[in-house]
């Protein structure tokens, strides 16, 4: 759609008598206002949103950026989607217009997908994540003070069609609620752990990818209060819950013949590939922030857990950062297995194509791939990443090749919003602790 006068006969053919319009923040949540349609269309001539949205932590308390106030909209009609929470509704994505436009994660990744058109290239993209449900509603949560929380399908196993046989009616409802805000999905299944489920998404134009990968976490949520239950995607929720990851799958295509440029006739990961893979090594260890912006998604790198610990990479193998699956047909693709499932998908995405764009233009060549290492191995010469988000905020801050790749503004501003979230928790003492060293 080109214009306002396109988009009310949409919604007039469409049936819409609701839109909900808003921007994604740095954790993702839809800031948003609901209006009905004569209304957003007359709001939309003049579209305009509080500009608290970049300036506030996981907790909505605001940490700079004033003065406080409401700042121009730019209204992404492309991204008009149905809105699956109530009849005949529709979401419309946004984005600033003014000076807060460069700190959003969706303009982050469009800078990246503009480069890379620049270049040549189209994108397909896709993302994958796991979430966990919890047999506990927001009141009993808050009464349990988060712990001793109970499990939904505690016995389930990995994969397992026993689970599927189970919960058929769950997992076809939570597919149903998925499809019904206009997320492209490819499959629905049981994972590892107690309450565990996957969804892989389809791929898509990244824009749509990112924007499919927010809607689908936010409809999950709904659907499990819906259900009496809470929908985790905390990267790790410790004992007896596995981490769980939201990993980022990405093609490259030429613009000019839509022909994806990692096949290979001899089905092996190509030099483009590579170097793909060989910028993303150098990048990602500094810029790692863009993929874990939470105190809690380091606890997923604990020793021992699936997740690697540096930037990896090998052909068809699950314990890499970097997964490559090379193909003769259209199918070949780079899966980057670092992010969370509490990952900004907008802002995973744009550090895997940033590095990567890199990569192709340095002409960087990857290390060795390691086919036979487990996720705790670091292969000499290889930089670990990040401890914890204090020490991904000031790699962040030092890292040149971050500021060239996302601009002074967003590195400077988004490594203070890390700073600020570590800050947050770093007095924060945990029941394990006090059961180690309180009476010792």
């Amino acid at each position: 759609m080109k214009d306002l006068k396109e988009l009310a006969q949409r919604l007039e053919e469409d049936g819409i008598d609701i839109v909900h319009v808003g921007l994604f923040d740095y954790a993702s949540m839809f800031r948003e206002r609901r209006l009905r349609r004569e209304q957003f269309l007359e709001w939309a001539k003049d579209p305009r949103f509080s500009n608290t949205l970049p300036h506030w932590d996981s907790a909505d308390n605001l940490f700079g950026g004033s003065p406080y106030l409401t700042e121009a909209l730019s209204l992404d009609l492309q991204s008009y989607r149905p809105w699956g929470f109530e009849a005949n509704s529709a979401a419309i994505v946004a984005g600033y217009a003014g000076p807060n436009r460069d700190l959003m994660p969706r303009a982050v990744l469009a800078r990246q997908v503009e480069r890379a058109r620049a270049m040549g290239f189209d994108i397909r993209a896709a993302f994958e994540f796991e979430v966990i449900f919890l047999d506990e509603n927001a009141t009993s949560l808050r009464d349990k003070g988060y712990a001793d929380l109970g499990t939904f399908v505690p016995e389930n196993k990995c994969w397992s069609g026993q689970t599927a046989a189970d919960q058929a009616e769950f997992v076809t409802d939570l597919e149903a609620a998925i499809l019904d805000h206009g997320v492209s999905l490819f499959a629905v299944a049981g994972e590892l752990g107690p309450g565990c489920f996957e969804a892989t998404l389809a791929a898509e134009t990244p824009m749509k990818a990112a924007d499919d990968a927010c809607f689908f976490r936010q409809a999950a949520r709904s659907f499990a209060r819906r259900q009496n239950m809470t929908a985790s995607f905390m990267a790790h929720m410790g004992s007896p819950f596995p981490g769980i990851g939201g990993h980022v799958t990405l093609s490259l295509i030429d613009r000019n013949t839509g022909r994806n440029l990692f096949s290979d006739p001899s089905a092996s990961t190509n030099a483009l590939a590579k170097n793909f893979i060989g910028g993303m090594g150098k990048l990602v260890p500094e810029a790692f922030a863009l993929a874990a912006h939470t105190v809690n998604a380091y606890r997923r790198f604990a020793p021992g857990s699936w997740a690697p610990k540096s930037v990896t990479w090998a052909e068809y193998t699950f314990t890499t950062a970097i997964r490559s699956v090379p193909s003769a047909a259209e199918s070949a693709r780079l899966e980057f297995r670092l992010p969370g499932a509490d990952c900004n998908p907008h802002l995973a995405l744009a550090l895997m194509l940033a590095g990567g764009l890199d990569g192709i233009e340095g002409k960087i060549e990857p290390p060795e791939a390691t086919p036979f290492g487990g996720p705790d191995d670091i292969p000499p010469g290889a930089t670990k990443l990040p401890r914890d988000l204090k020490d991904a905020a000031d790699r962040l801050k030092a890292s040149t090749l971050a500021r060239k790749a996302f601009g002074d503004a967003f590195t400077d501003h988004f490594a203070h919003a890390c700073d600020v979230e570590h800050a947050s928790l770093a007095k924060a003492v945990s029941a394990a602790e006090l059961a180690r060293y309180l009476e010792g």
